[in-house]
């Protein structure tokens, strides 16, 4: 049977991202924004609530949905499968899309006027650096992709056994989870592109693989929803409390003890909540669930492409900027994708789509 509660909360969850870059864009916290309405902006409390979680519990998600494919299908089929979905979009689609997110991010950075040498870049050069510049988002999809395909290589020595054991995993052992989740958060994260957090990102997708795949573990958790609500409320206002004014999406705050704790209570949360509430669907929600990969890759380039222009050209309070970009990501990625996925090679490359009758992952 189709997990509805899953699909429900990955399209809430990619909601949740654009609602996130809203903010971001014009954060004051010290990450690059088009740009800021003060030195302190309460307003940037969103991208407190929200970072530590979003991209967590999509990787969780993630490893669930790769567990209930591969019940069903053969490891050459999930290849197939993930390969067309995350690795075509994140390479191919660059090649065609992504220097106009590229543009975007040069031209907000004014890369065009400081930068001399670019100029004298040989045309093809300059291309090259404006997609490479315009992976942006599609990073989750490069990442999901490597550690499918090592999914794929342990399939081949994973007889099941240990699988059979997690469906043990109580309450409490799902809880005590963020010991080890802390323990990843603060390994293999690199540097530079700090959105590719080595650690943490595929420790999750075995979890979600090897542990919350087990429909009866999501249960236990279902039953302790409120108490988990509870929980994630309080440890998110005290992680707001530590570090706000911080830089939220770098070492140390990103894997401290606060921001890792509450990530975990919010994963916990709902998952159970969405499992207990939510596993239903209707014609919208099947029409988000089919929508939210394109709502995904499409949001940012819309909004960057917003926020810009509002940056050069208009003079717009923060509620109106707030307003304008967020309806500009929403409405923007849903038209790209009702239009792209009706151009039958185009629709390939930039979401994945052989077949537009089976968009859903």
């Amino acid at each position: 049977m189709r997990k509805h509660y899953l699909d429900n909360l990955r399209w809430f969850t990619v909601l949740s991202v654009v609602l996130y870059h809203v903010f971001f864009m014009f954060n004051s916290i010290g990450v690059l924004s088009f740009k800021t309405f003060g030195e302190v902006q309460y307003q940037d409390s969103v991208i407190y609530f929200l970072y530590p979680w979003i991209m967590v519990i999509l990787f969780l998600i993630a490893g669930m949905s790769s567990r209930y494919y591969l019940e069903k299908h053969t490891v050459r089929e999930f290849i197939a499968s993930r390969s067309r979905k995350l690795l075509v979009p994140s390479t191919i689609g660059i090649l065609l899309f992504g220097w106009i997110q590229g543009y975007i991010n040069m031209a907000e950075s004014q890369a065009f006027t400081n930068d001399e040498g670019f100029a004298k870049l040989p045309l093809i050069v300059r291309f090259l650096i404006m997609d490479i510049s315009g992976t942006s988002i599609l990073w989750f999809s490069q990442l999901l992709w490597i550690i499918s395909m090592l999914l794929a290589l342990l399939r081949l020595f994973e007889k099941g056994k240990f699988y059979k054991f997690t469906s043990k995993t109580g309450i409490i052992a799902s809880i005590l989870l963020v010991i080890p989740v802390f323990a990843s958060a603060n390994i293999l994260n690199l540097p530079i592109l700090s959105v590719y957090r080595f650690g943490i990102y595929p420790f999750v997708f075995f979890l979600g693989y090897f542990v919350f795949a087990h429909d009866e573990v999501i249960e236990r958790i279902a039953k302790f929803r409120i108490p988990l609500i509870i929980a994630a409320a309080v440890l998110g206002v005290i992680y707001l409390v530590l570090h706000f004014g911080d830089d939220a999406m770098e070492m140390p705050v990103v894997a401290s003890i606060p921001a890792v704790a509450y990530c975990w209570a919010m994963c916990l949360a709902l998952t159970g909540s969405f499992k207990a509430w939510f596993d239903k669907k209707n014609k919208f929600t099947s029409y988000m669930t089919d929508r939210s990969f394109g709502i995904y890759t499409f949001h940012y380039v819309c909004m960057s492409a917003t926020a810009l222009l509002l940056t050069r050209h208009a003079g717009c309070p923060a509620f109106v900027c707030y307003l304008l970009c967020g309806a500009a990501g929403l409405g923007g990625a849903i038209v790209l994708t009702e239009t792209v996925s009706r151009i039958p090679f185009v629709r390939w490359c930039l979401l994945g789509i052989k077949n537009p009758s089976k968009r859903r992952s």
